[in-house]
């Protein structure tokens, strides 16, 4: 069966993405991808090899815009749309996924428009304008937070799930600030550094590519050992490494730590649409499954009183009970179920 999968614009949705493109082709099926020029999808995807064909079209995301900006960037929409529709045409699509953000638009309209049914899968606590739109018209509306979704849990790539392990002893710590980097984990790691370096505890940091020189710089000043990154696409590995982080709460990587049983201290991105990002942790803290600190001053002594006794054990193991796992192959499973009763 030949499937597209749509949706991007950041590394959270483009890791559910990638995580239902492998399960599907486990299954047999061929599966082609449909993005946006702008964000993160072309350095997602522009190399991989699972998805058969790939397509970014130029799309800018719709919501925060404002006045002329937002006319032309629902004309872009628009002829997106069309060049969608051609596409899903030529490869004789049977279902479209999508995995939110604002890459989604396009070809889930043109979906919609030739009869092709559509999937959705909610990645955060609180539903996007896009999903939330289109959810009425989706055959399923999957989400891990909805106690309604037809399937619990989130699809996270296998490797989460191989490499898990159960973390005792606070040997390494990686500082997480998704894709773009994050100011406020920047300076909290380096305003740690030298009490982790006594503490001989190994530092992991993702930096991220604007904020990089400033933090290389910062780690040399202090004369710490770090093993620093602007951007990887190799997270899993580092993850899998690490006993505790410290991390942005999108959804993707939230539950990819909770996946390989990596106790976490998260501090959401404060501008979140619907300030989801601290609603996804919220989801977890409330099992004491981590921690979850708005940004602010005090940052520095909450870390550090949690580096004293942070009941690693504990609640690696609980973790490690929590997801779900094959959640993507069972979302391409409910997919099949809903094609062959179309036909």
């Amino acid at each position: 069966m030949k499937l597209c999968i749509t949706g991007g614009g950041t590394g959270g949705h483009l890791m559910i993405a990638e995580a239902l493109c492998e399960a599907a082709v486990e299954e047999g099926h061929q599966i082609i991808f449909i993005g946006s020029t702008s964000g993160q999808d072309r350095k997602y995807f522009e190399q991989h090899s699972s998805f058969s064909h790939v397509y970014f079209l130029q799309t800018t995301g719709v919501v925060n815009q404002k006045g002329i900006a937002k006319f032309k960037a629902l004309y872009k929409v628009f002829r997106a749309f069309l060049q969608a529709r051609r596409i899903l045409k030529k490869h004789k699509i049977k279902a479209t996924y999508s995995v939110g953000g604002f890459s989604a638009a396009p070809a889930s309209f043109a979906s919609l428009s030739r009869f092709i049914p559509l999937f959705i899968h909610e990645q955060n606590s609180v539903e996007g304008r896009l999903n939330s739109l289109l959810k009425r018209y989706s055959k399923s509306f999957i989400s891990a937070y909805d106690k309604n979704s037809p399937i619990q849990g989130y699809p996270v790539k296998e490797v989460f799930y191989k490499n898990a392990r159960v973390r005792d002893e606070l040997k390494t710590i990686i500082f997480l600030g998704g894709s773009h980097g994050a100011k406020a984990i920047n300076d909290l790691a380096l305003s740690v550094a030298l009490k982790l370096q006594k503490m001989g505890i190994t530092i992991i940091h993702q930096a991220g590519e604007s904020d990089y020189e400033r933090v290389k710089k910062e780690y040399e000043t202090l004369g710490v050992e770090v093993e620093l990154y602007a951007f990887t696409t190799d997270l899993s590995q580092l993850i899998v490494r690490a006993d505790l982080a410290v991390s942005r709460a999108g959804a993707s990587t939230l539950w990819e730590l909770t996946a390989n049983g990596c106790p976490t201290f998260f501090i959401p991105y404060p501008y979140a649409a619907g300030d989801h990002q601290y609603h996804n942790a919220q989801f977890l803290v409330k099992e004491n499954l981590g921690w979850c600190e708005r940004e602010s001053e005090n940052l520095k002594s909450k870390l550090i009183k949690v580096l004293k006794n942070p009941q690693l054990k504990e609640k690696s193991q609980k973790l490690l009970e929590f997801p779900t796992q094959d959640v993507a192959k069972l979302m391409i499973q409910d997919v099949e179920a809903n094609i062959k009763k179309r036909d």
